[in-house]
């Protein structure tokens, strides 16, 4: 998924370097999407590069003497672009959080434990929702463009909720099954 994602902000954003694609990834909350690292995007983009998938445009040396490597998509890229959209668009996968795992065995844990993680579980999704509603508040409609990511952040802030609102209903009924 990263060498979609780099491909296509590359599209987007022809010339780009690499940190400047990382802090587009990074501001756009990329990381609710995809699991990626510092190390595994730079090592995607360098992989991208071996392949032929994208080129150097130029290389600059700005005022603290690193060099600043910037990219385009070749025509190769465009494909291999077109590929990935086709093989992640029509995927389909189940709803798969780790706590759901934990979860299995909650009757053979300590209920106080327990509640605690369901705790630590509530407070993460309304940070996410937090962080949701702080990008949201900066989409501007624009008239006859479909703000694709911002649904996807409305959808995402949606499933959020649910959780949230399971998570709570969950630790209520542990709580009160122990009074």
């Amino acid at each position: 998924m990263i060498p979609l994602l780099i491909l296509g902000l590359l599209i987007q954003n022809p010339g780009a370097h690499g940190y400047e694609l990382l802090s587009l990834m990074e501001k756009r909350h990329y990381k609710y999407i995809v699991n990626y690292t510092k190390g595994s995007f730079y090592y995607n983009l360098q992989q991208l590069q071996e392949k032929g998938l994208i080129e150097e445009t130029q290389q600059a040396r700005p005022h603290n003497g690193r060099d600043i490597r910037t990219f385009k998509v070749t025509s190769s890229g465009k494909e291999e672009f077109e590929k990935l959209m086709s093989k992640y668009g029509t995927k389909s996968e189940y709803v798969n959080l780790p706590v759901y795992g934990a979860l299995l065995f909650a009757d053979v844990f300590d209920k106080n434990k327990l509640l605690a993680l369901l705790q630590s579980q509530i407070d993460q999704t309304e940070a996410r929702i937090a962080l949701l509603d702080e990008y949201l508040a900066t989409i501007e409609e624009s008239p006859g463009k479909i703000d694709y990511f911002g649904r996807m952040n409305e959808n995402s802030r949606s499933h959020h909720l649910v959780n949230l609102k399971w998570f709570k209903e969950l630790k209520a009924d542990i709580e009160s099954a122990n009074d």
